[in-house]
C-alpha cells in the first residue's frame, strides 16, 4: 500500500515538474485567438459554473422583477454597459465581441430559465468572472438595486424586438448606478433637504414678523 502511495505521489511530482517547465518556457498559448482544447475548455465551463452556483444559492431573488419601472431602468445600464460585447435584439455581432475569448453569450437569445438563473445573473453582474473580460460592475459603485434592474431586464430582453429595445432605452434614465432602492433613499434625502429648507424658511418668516 505504502508503495502505490509513494508512486502515486511520485507521478503528482513528475507531472507538477513537468507542468512547471512547460510555464516557465512560455509554452502554453494565452492569446486570445487561439482557443482551449475542449477537453480544458470544459474542465474551466464545469469549475466556473460549479462555482457561481455553489456561491449564488444563497441570494435572495426579489419578487418584482417583472415590475416595468426596473426593466426600463435596466435598459438604460444594458445599452451603456453591456449591449457592445452581449448584443441586442437584431445585432448578431459587434467589434469588440469577436476578439472576445471566450466569446459571451448573446444575451438577447432565448435561454432556458431555472429557478436559479436570476440569483446567477446577479452574482455574475455585481462580482464578475475571471479571465473571461467580465468585469465586478460593483466595484465601479454599480448598486445591488441597480443590478437587480439589470438583472430584470435580462429576463425581459430575449422577447424583445429590436424596435421594443431601442424604445425601453429610450424610455430609461440612461446610464445610471442607482437602482430601485438607491432611488427611494435619494427620494428620501431630497425629501428631508425640501423640510428643513422649509422650517428654516419659517423660522425666519416668525423672525420678520417678532421684529
Amino acid at each position: 500500500m505504502k508503495k502505490i502511495a509513494f508512486s502515486v505521489l511520485g507521478l503528482l511530482g513528475l507531472g507538477a515538474s513537468v507542468a512547471a517547465l512547460l510555464i516557465q518556457l512560455g509554452v502554453p498559448d494565452f492569446s486570445a485567438d487561439t482557443p482551449h482544447s475542449p477537453i480544458v475548455y470544459r474542465i474551466i465551463e464545469w469549475a466556473r459554473e460549479q462555482s457561481i452556483a455553489h456561491r449564488a444559492a444563497a441570494i435572495a431573488v426579489p419578487t418584482d422583477l417583472a415590475d416595468v419601472g426596473r426593466i426600463r431602468r435596466g435598459a438604460g445600464n444594458y445599452e451603456a454597459m453591456c449591449r457592445q460585447c452581449h448584443l441586442a435584439p437584431g445585432t448578431e455581432d459587434s467589434e469588440i465581441r469577436k476578439g472576445l475569448y471566450p466569446p459571451p453569450p448573446n444575451l438577447a437569445k432565448p435561454v432556458i430559465e431555472s429557478n436559479s438563473t436570476d440569483a446567477r445573473r446577479f452574482w455574475i453582474i455585481k462580482h464578475g468572472v475571471k479571465a473571461s473580460g467580465m468585469p465586478a460592475w460593483s466595484k465601479g459603485g454599480m448598486e445591488d438595486g441597480a443590478i437587480w434592474d439589470l438583472t430584470a431586464f435580462l429576463k425581459a430582453l430575449p422577447g424583445l424586438s429590436p424596435d421594443e429595445y431601442r424604445q425601453h432605452v429610450e424610455t430609461s434614465e440612461g446610464h445610471s448606478h442607482r437602482g430601485m432602492d438607491g432611488q427611494a433613499s435619494n427620494q428620501k434625502t431630497e425629501e428631508r433637504h425640501e423640510q428643513h429648507h422649509d422650517e428654516k424658511a419659517h423660522a425666519h418668516e416668525d423672525s420678520e414678523q417678532a421684529h
